[in-house]
């Protein structure tokens, strides 16, 4: 297969042209050969470690993690352990969001269960949002603010 453009390359792995140039300007991807006339063109290897990419992506993997997995996928001597770990972290990084996720649910289930859904304007589901966190009312800060308990994400953005 010869060169593609960028626009074949994302009809080609499901990876949009904006993602692709993206992944090109924070060095996920090495810069895309060029034409001539400045046209990039995407090679049958440039095409696989797109849908590597997009793969990893698909599942949840965050982009410094995509980054590490790409590096292990291009050194043959990578021991397999590494990327064991690595899946491994992300699966337990799932399940605690998963678990967050539950929470959350079981929550809002509970507060709607005990709503009347009437005409009246009384509403546990706007009285528990307005007590903060644990029920103290107040423990939340206002508009704008940022909340000084709230600890950072540990893997980064997604």
């Amino acid at each position: 297969m010869s060169a593609v453009t960028i626009g074949e390359a994302a009809r080609a792995t499901g990876v949009s042209a904006k993602m692709i140039r993206y992944y090109e300007e924070t060095g996920l991807l090495a810069p895309a050969g060029r034409t001539a006339a400045g046209y990039r063109l995407y090679t049958e290897a440039d095409l696989h470690a797109l849908r590597f990419v997009r793969r990893a992506r698909d599942l949840g993997f965050t982009m410094e993690d995509i980054r590490a997995l790409l590096a292990l996928w291009h050194d043959r001597a990578r021991a397999s352990a590494q990327v064991r770990r690595l899946a491994l972290d992300h699966v337990a990084d799932l399940r605690r969001r998963i678990d967050a996720l539950d929470g959350m649910a079981r929550t809002l289930e509970d507060l709607a269960a005990h709503c009347g859904g009437d005409a009246r304007p009384d509403c546990p589901i706007l009285d528990d949002l307005a007590s903060g966190p644990h029920g103290r009312p107040g423990a939340t800060p206002r508009q704008g603010e940022r909340d000084p308990g709230a600890s950072p994400s540990r893997r980064g953005t997604r």
